[in-house]
Order: C-alpha cells, then sequence, then structure tokens
C-alpha cells in the first residue's frame, strides 16, 4: 500500500471531510459500476452506492490493508450491499429453451468474429445472467480485478472463482451462439 493511501486512511479514520471527497472522487466510479452491474434500475444503485460509503466510512476503523488493498475492500462492501438490496427484490426469471448439445458446452473458439454486432449479443447475453454472475464478469473484464481479489470480494477462494468464470463464458458462448447463428 502506497504511502498517499496510508494517509487516506488515516484521514479518513479521522474524518477529515476533504479525506472523503477524495475517497468519492478516486474510488466512486469504480465503486458505482460494480454496484450497477448488479442493481439493473439506476435510481436503486445510487441508493446502494451511497449506502456503501456511509458503511465504509462508519467501518474504516476494521479496515485491514494487509487482506486487500482499500479499492477491493470497497468493492467487497459495494458487492455484499448490492446483492443484499437484490435479495429483497422480486427475481426476474429469464426462461431460455435448453436445446444445447455437449459439443456446445466448449470454450469459445479462438477465431470467434468479435465485431459491433457480437458485441451487441455479448451485451443483450450479460443481462439475462443473475447479478452474481454479472459482477464476477465486470470484476474480471471490467475492473482487472485478480482472481484473489474477486474471491476476497465474494468471500469465495480464487480456484473456485476460476471454475464459475469458465461456466459463465461457456453460458454467455450458448446464449450468443444462436444469434449469430440468426443473424449470418
Amino acid at each position: 500500500m502506497g504511502q498517499d493511501t496510508t494517509i487516506l486512511i488515516d484521514d479518513l479514520r479521522q474524518r477529515k471531510p476533504a479525506a472523503c471527497q477524495r475517497l468519492l472522487a478516486e474510488y466512486g466510479p469504480a465503486v458505482f459500476r460494480t454496484v450497477q452491474h448488479i442493481v439493473p434500475r439506476r435510481e436503486d444503485a445510487e441508493e446502494v452506492y451511497q449506502d456503501v460509503f456511509v458503511k465504509a466510512l462508519r467501518g474504516i476503523a476494521t479496515f485491514q490493508p494487509q487482506k486487500a488493498s482499500l479499492a477491493v475492500w470497497l468493492n467487497r462492501i459495494a458487492y455484499n450491499e448490492a446483492i443484499s438490496f437484490m435479495r429483497g427484490r422480486k427475481p426476474v426469471t429469464v426462461y431460455m429453451e435448453d436445446r444445447y448439445q455437449e459439443s456446445d458446452l466448449m470454450d469459445v473458439p479462438e477465431d470467434a468474429p468479435f465485431d459491433e454486432q457480437t458485441i451487441g449479443h455479448l451485451e443483450q447475453a450479460l443481462a439475462l445472467l443473475p447479478p452474481h454472475e454479472q459482477a464476477i464478469i465486470s470484476m474480471f473484464y471490467y475492473d482487472d480485478m485478480s482472481l484473489a481479489d474477486i474471491a476476497y470480494v465474494t468471500g469465495s477462494i480464487p480456484s473456485t472463482i476460476g471454475s464459475q468464470l469458465s461456466r459463465i463464458r461457456k453460458k454467455l458462448y450458448r446464449i450468443i451462439k444462436p444469434f449469430e447463428q440468426w443473424t449470418r
């Protein structure tokens, strides 16, 4: 942990207003992204986002930098708050035809085309995933978090996160494959 982050944490523990502003400015966008990938309605995401920072500021005294960086610690709070919020909501169930063969479970081919249309299909497929899976994809691909950091955020272990990422990729491929066939 850098000297700058150590000073920020000390200032937060002393409840300095400038430190709170700096925390929001530096870490706010990433935290909001994490929340928004789990909580689809913007108004709800904004509410959860505020709850994350209230909880973080109240719990800054318990932050242990040897366990995780400040960014990862904040993401853990964001993930838990967002998942808790969504548990209180009526679930949205998406039914898909289970018409895929075992051969469809292979990893995405390396020569798979990634044009604008494919990216659009990928975004649609991501929206069909449960919030937990969306969050894992977001943390890994959008936030460039390591498996160890994602495991810390989700309360899991890195090997489990690796397995989940593999299953999610396969699921996304199975969802996208029919789109690709219909549009070609």
